[in-house]
């Protein structure tokens, strides 16, 4: 009927959350294939009997797989990084700091070991106030939900099985890891873009962990500083160390390639103090200046043979069969502003800090030594 509102659906995001063909829900529901494909094209509108068995099948009420184009929620928010290119307005929320923040889901952004769920999309030519703030959306959620969600940002690997195991023992907790070195996670607390920021950097004048570079971070904010775990830095070499490298002294003999993080990088920090304390010039060393993004880029390179060495943590040089040189312990704490603490989603989060099972899986997966993991090891006042 001309002038009428189009009806929207959700049955295709519902379909593939449950691990459903288009045949399968369709063979459920008792229709075709071609219907459920027409569904969620948007090209046919199902009977209300038609729609009810596919909600059933999908455990799912009516009007929470189909609703009128303008019952849509929509929020303002605050994109945290810029636009993925190509951009494809995808976004996953959070609520931060009493205002919506968007993380574009583009290229490597869009996965961890999966795909990112997308939250909504961002409206195209519409503003909503300046300062980076866009129209978002919603995609087959609602703001209830949304609002039970906390953010991540940090390095290590381990913090995705943290969040994993806060999602799997309190339902509807929605946990979102950013993956950013330590500099980058404080950055982005400080801006109020993440709820906690993952955190490993000596202080060469002091051999403090953290502290410092939090106070700097968050100036004007009280801080609690909360121990993950400990876990052990070196480098990652071949399998039978082949260039017999026993530290930062051999990086510089001819022939041997390193692989370097990117400035504000915790294993930058570390290779560099360890190049200075052996009296090693930069500049003497191959490859410094190669750079990669992260713990795992840093192994690949080792593994396919592309650098001799690089700086990582020992359970990530485990993870791709190499050998380990360590160069140090270093500990690795989560910083979250005061006045988040007593959000709801934040304190179910570090409620599963002192669970056996998450001990392990630190343990074993990422690492750690937890004797103190849960423990308030500091708190910065600046």
């Amino acid at each position: 009927m001309k002038g009428s509102r189009p009806l929207r659906n959700g049955v295709r995001e519902a379909r593939v959350r449950l691990g459903l063909s288009q045949q399968e829900l369709a063979r459920a529901a008792g229709v075709t294939r071609q219907t459920i494909g027409g569904i969620e094209a948007g090209l046919y509108q199902p009977s209300v009997a038609v729609a009810m068995r596919i909600a059933r099948v999908l455990g799912a009420g009516v009007e929470d797989l189909f609703w009128l184009e303008d019952e849509v929620p929509r929020v303002e928010a605050v994109m945290a990084l810029p636009p993925a290119r190509p951009a494809s307005g995808r976004v996953s929320l959070a609520r931060v700091g009493g205002r919506w923040v968007a993380y574009p889901l583009g290229g490597e952004r869009a996965f961890r070991t999966e795909v990112v769920p997308v939250d909504g999309l961002v409206e195209e030519g519409e503003e909503a106030g300046g300062e980076g703030r866009v129209a978002v959306r919603l995609v087959g959620g609602d703001v209830e939900d949304l609002e039970r969600g906390v953010v991540i940002a940090g390095c290590s690997p381990a913090l995705g099985l943290w969040a994993r195991e806060a999602e799997r023992r309190h339902p509807g907790l929605r946990v979102q890891w950013l993956h950013a070195n330590s500099t980058q996670a404080l950055e982005m607390l400080a801006k109020r873009l993440v709820h906690v920021a993952g955190v490993h950097l000596r202080d060469p004048a002091t051999g403090e962990y953290n502290v410092s570079f939090v106070r700097r971070a968050l100036p004007g904010r009280a801080v609690s500083l909360i121990h993950l775990g400990t876990w052990r830095e070196g480098l990652a070499v071949w399998p039978g160390n082949p260039k017999g490298l026993r530290g930062a002294a051999d990086l510089a003999r001819p022939g041997v390639r390193v692989v370097n993080r990117e400035r504000g990088a915790g294993a930058r920090a570390l290779l560099e103090e360890a190049l200075r304390a052996a009296g090693v010039p930069g500049e003497t060393v191959q490859g410094l200046d190669r750079v990669v993004f992260s713990h795992q880029e840093v192994a690949r390179e080792v593994a396919r043979g592309a650098a001799d060495a690089g700086v990582v943590p020992a359970a990530v040089a485990a993870a791709y069969a190499l050998d380990f040189v360590p160069l140090q312990e270093a500990r690795f704490d989560v910083a979250i502003p005061d006045e988040w603490l007593t959000l709801e989603p934040v304190r179910q989060l570090l409620a599963t800090l002192s669970l056996r099972a998450l001990r392990r899986q630190l343990e074993l997966a990422g690492g750690f030594t937890t004797e103190r993991t849960g423990e308030l090891v500091a708190r910065v006042v600046a």
